[in-house]
């Protein structure tokens, strides 16, 4: 038996995952996902993430992400700001302190490894 499947990421229908107020800096940006697969571990996900436009921060996992639609600015503390859009891959290592800028609702697919 296989765990193998396939997903249509735009139309794929996802549950609200709010955020921790503390991590809302302005606007009402809303969060909802779908975890497609975890490890036995817990540590790996795969799956498919959405926020609405707002500035929040966060501090990353180790994630590999693909932007399906949207635009965001990611400032990272002490480090580079990355542009971020449709069909834009973007590597993010754990620890990093970041600051998301929203400017269209953004959809993306990911990979992460947690601590």
């Amino acid at each position: 038996m296989t765990d193998s499947f396939a997903v249509h990421i735009p139309s794929a229908e996802l549950e609200p995952d709010p955020l921790d107020p503390a991590q809302i800096v302005s606007g009402t940006p809303e969060v909802s996902g779908k975890v497609l697969w975890e490890s036995e571990d817990g540590r790996q996900l795969r799956g498919i993430w959405q926020i609405t436009p707002g500035v929040v921060t966060d501090t990353e996992a180790d994630e590999l992400f693909v932007v399906l639609s949207g635009r965001a600015t990611i400032a990272f503390e002490g480090g580079p700001t990355l542009e971020v859009g449709p069909g834009d891959a973007a590597v993010l290592h754990a620890g990093d302190r970041t600051t998301w800028t929203v400017h269209e609702t953004l959809r993306k697919a990911y990979a992460l490894t947690l601590a």
